[in-house]
């Protein structure tokens, strides 16, 4: 039976499922990824495989396992992504092992993919959770992508057709969070987390 390790920590063992969390680009997954791994350690967030260069300050393992074309197509030839799918020019998957692995050992997984990755896990672990992180409103995520500084404008007018679709999907998941505070949806993902499977 799972036990808390302290107030607040989140139990491991064989009752935790996977949570997939996913959502439009510049909705902020990335931002609560990066508030449950500093608060919840206990939580074992997945890191992708990506063909993408690293961005000013990102890590090699920490963010992305970072990998050229070669060593993504290996990857796939291999049977080593869970699940796989092409973004922006760049490619972006799940290695399949450490995830297992976790899974077995009782551990909570926190996958953060996209709207491609999410219906290729729907399809190979139907018991997962699917999360979908939305925008307070399309103009609120507009002004979050326009104003990240970091690409270029036609990779932002390709973001912003693929948030279309994306935001047209939110159906298709379990549940819906609303990112109006980080803080409130890194609590809330948590509790779904925790929730006994049904």
């Amino acid at each position: 039976m799972s036990t808390a390790s302290g107030p607040g920590s989140v139990p491991v063992g064989p009752a935790r499922r996977l949570t997939v969390l996913s959502g439009p680009s510049g909705v902020g997954k990335s931002t609560i990824v990066r508030e449950i791994r500093a608060h919840h350690p206990e939580v074992w967030l997945s890191v992708s495989a990506t063909t993408r260069a690293p961005r000013p300050g990102e890590t090699d393992g920490v963010e992305y396992h970072f990998t050229d074309d070669a060593g993504f197509d290996r990857m796939i030839a291999d049977g080593e992504l869970l699940e796989w799918a092409e973004f922006a020019g760049n490619r972006y998957g799940t290695p399949r092992r450490p995830v297992e692995d976790r899974l077995r050992a009782g551990r909570p997984v926190l996958l953060e993919i996209d709207l491609q990755g999410a219906r290729q896990v729907r399809a190979t672990m139907p018991g997962a959770l699917h999360v979908f992180l939305a925008p307070p409103s399309w103009e609120e995520l507009v002004r979050r992508l326009t104003g990240r500084g970091t690409e270029p404008p036609e990779v932002v007018r390709r973001r912003l057709e693929a948030a279309r679709v994306e935001l047209a999907a939110e159906a298709e998941f379990d549940t819906t969070l609303v990112n109006t505070s980080v803080e409130d949806v890194r609590d809330e993902l948590l509790a779904l987390m925790l929730a006994p499977k049904s």
